[in-house]
């Protein structure tokens, strides 16, 4: 005899729960994008880092999440900058910086610092990125 369990992926698999990700991306349209919104995330692109910087800074309850393709907007360097202008101005939105520049994922301790993956992203790190960044709102959920 043989017993199989069949559950519902379509609930299982999401870890966003519907949190907003601004993603700023050189493009438009991003492979990335897709990719976030598999796991839950309601995705906003912008394409431009200040106008990107301004909408987080001006709706800081808005946005659950901000991920940054650094690679064509000024590598890794300008990914930190970012980060340090949301830290500046007391944001506590997570922030996860994706770029090919990368020697390793960083995953830290820290709530205000980023965390850091490298590109090209795979399934699993893009899932850990994300689940580690929102790692406060999946413990608050759980609860």
């Amino acid at each position: 005899m043989q017993v199989t369990h069949d559950f519902d992926t379509a609930a299982a698999l999401p870890v966003g729960w519907g949190v907003r990700v601004l993603l700023l991306s050189a493009a438009e349209r991003t492979p990335l994008q897709d990719r976030i919104a598999g796991l839950g995330g309601i995705v906003e692109v912008e394409t431009e880092v200040y106008a990107a910087l301004a909408a987080m800074i001006d709706d800081p309850m808005g946005y659950g999440l901000f991920v940054m393709e650094c690679d064509g907007l000024g590598g890794i360097e300008a990914g930190s900058r970012a980060a340090k202008t949301l830290a500046a101005v007391k944001s506590r939105v997570p922030v996860i910086l994706v770029s090919a520049e990368h020697t390793a994922q960083v995953f830290p301790q820290e709530r205000n610092a980023p965390v850091c993956l490298r590109a090209p992203l795979s399934a699993v790190s893009l899932r850990v990125g994300f689940e580690h960044a929102l790692r406060d709102r999946l413990m608050w959920r759980a609860a």
